[in-house]
């Protein structure tokens, strides 16, 4: 895998994960991991979204507030960056700490509780990193932007002449186990 600096940083459909880390002086920076690659970029990872967002139109405020509006999810939310690329991130602790990580919905294949109340996540490219949440905090994360993905792609592919009518699929967001 490839390590590189770079000093800005857009999501993109290859994000994976944006792990906070701290230099010894305290100053916060962000790991960028993508399928293939690796980045350091000397930003919190939350300023990267807010980035990312503004990048599609809007903001971290902006996709907050919304994920509230639709899910009542008013800690920790989920967020949506872009749904067109069906980019969906969640924060591992408050999105307004520093040191919040953001890990990406659609490459997680497994997860795991450690006996030190930690959760190793595994990526679609067999990549690990383990976060300093518990597994329960963690499967609730990923089962709450599984909730809002579905919202939101039921309402973007929800067809005209189906809008009229109240036919629907039923979907259920599930954790992965």
């Amino acid at each position: 895998m490839t390590y590189i600096q770079k000093n800005e940083y857009e999501i993109n459909p290859q994000t994976m994960a944006l792990v906070a880390k701290e230099k010894e002086g305290g100053q916060v920076f962000t790991e960028v991991k993508e399928r293939n690659q690796c980045f350091e970029v000397p930003l919190c990872p939350s300023a990267i979204v807010d980035n990312s967002c503004r990048y599609f139109a809007s903001s971290l405020d902006g996709r907050l507030a919304g994920t509230k509006q639709l899910t009542s999810y008013t800690h920790k939310p989920p967020i949506v960056i872009s749904e067109a690329m069906g980019i969906y991130f969640f924060p591992i602790i408050s999105p307004k700490r520093k040191e919040c990580s953001w890990v990406a919905h659609k490459y997680i294949r497994s997860y795991k509780g450690e006996h030190n109340k930690t959760t190793t996540v595994q990526f679609a490219n067999g990549l690990s990193i383990n976060f300093p949440v518990s597994d329960g905090m963690f499967a609730n994360q990923v089962q709450r932007t599984a909730h809002l993905r579905v919202i939101l792609e039921d309402r973007f592919h929800l067809s005209p002449s189906a809008a009229g009518s109240d036919i629907r699929t039923d979907r259920v967001a599930e954790t992965f186990s």
